[in-house]
């Protein structure tokens, strides 16, 4: 094709060079041994990273405040008894007053039918005081999830499921990022992992999670602010498993948010690859206690990759800490 002619490869391969040189300028480099069996990967700290964002949500609601403005204030309605999302709310809650940023939660029983909880919402789009707006997922069983993330104003969406936000963030246009991909995104900035040329294996085509990272990963970051320039191999339920294994071994990227436990092998990571698991699944270990694993097999995996998220302790505190500074982003836009 003409658009990929000699010249035309040669001024890629050129750009991806140049783009290289500059952040290993910035302080990315990262040595490993010559036998990949002979290291143990580096983690991305979440927690530490999620810490310093709430710090610098807090700083900058204080300096607002302090001149005078109103803190910013989250609404998060939460239908029926669900435990995760009870607990996932309970860490929202923790992490806004940490911040600075105002909590309301309101509860509704299971009963509620979907008429009077779009109202409720429609209530909340229309006060001054209530910057974001999140309905706490999975709704009731017979409601209509698009029609109730829908209801919330495309201004308070801090989650970023409305349809009017996916699809501005779609076409590369200014919207909210759902809050575990732009976490993600955040973890290999913070930790200068290079996107730019590089191939990326996502796992899990999920609208709030695999889709989104997707998109932002191989988007043009001449258009896109914080797209990845990557090449995107996006794998789901029904990759075969030899098609899975063969893409993530020739990714300098992995990332996998399936809910399969120990999906990823260690012989199925390139030695020095990036490896970042979103999955979260609680299971009874052989003492009987209950613990959290993620999508990959940590223990192989570790050996192998050179850098990789724990679990839990990786992509987990990011969501909500992504939440915050998403909240504050809606303030900063209505004042």
């Amino acid at each position: 094709m003409a658009s990929w002619s000699r010249v035309s490869r040669a001024a890629f391969n050129l750009v991806s060079s140049s783009a290289r040189v500059a952040r290993a300028e910035a302080g990315w480099s990262r040595n490993f041994s010559a036998s990949p069996a002979l290291w143990d990967a580096d983690l991305m700290d979440g927690k530490r990273v999620s810490a310093e964002i709430r710090s610098e949500v807090k700083a900058e609601i204080e300096k607002h405040v302090s001149g005078g403005k109103r803190s910013p204030k989250m609404a998060v309605v939460l239908v029926g008894d669900d435990g995760a999302s009870a607990t996932y709310v309970k860490a929202k809650k923790k992490a806004c007053k940490e911040v600075g940023i105002l909590d309301e939660t309101i509860l509704r029983p299971s009963s509620i039918t979907q008429t009077e909880l779009i109202d409720l919402i429609k209530d909340l789009n229309s006060r001054p005081d209530v910057d974001g707006i999140l309905c706490q997922l999975p709704v009731p069983e017979g409601m209509n999830e698009r029609a109730v993330c829908d209801a919330i104003d495309p201004s308070k969406d801090v989650d970023g499921f409305s349809s009017a936000n996916m699809g501005l963030f779609a076409i590369g246009q200014k919207s909210f990022v759902p809050a575990t991909p732009a976490g993600v995104m955040e973890l290999l900035k913070r930790y200068n992992v290079e996107t730019f040329g590089k191939v990326v294996t996502i796992a899990g085509r999920s609208k709030n999670v695999g889709f989104p990272l997707a998109n932002l990963l191989h988007s043009d970051g001449r258009f896109t602010p914080g797209a990845g320039d990557a090449t995107v191999l996006h794998c789901h339920r029904y990759t075969e498993a030899e098609d899975l294994e063969t893409c993530c071994r020739m990714s300098d990227i992995i990332i996998v948010a399936t809910g399969v436990v120990g999906l990823i092998r260690g012989d199925m990571i390139k030695p020095g690859a990036t490896v970042v698991d979103i999955g979260l699944t609680r299971i009874q270990g052989e003492d009987g206690k209950t613990k959290i694993v993620g999508d990959v097999r940590f223990d192989e995996a570790v050996k192998v990759a050179g850098l990789i998220t724990p679990v839990p302790g990786g992509v987990g505190p990011m969501t909500v800490a992504m939440l915050c500074k998403n909240t504050l982003d809606a303030y900063n836009t209505r004042e």
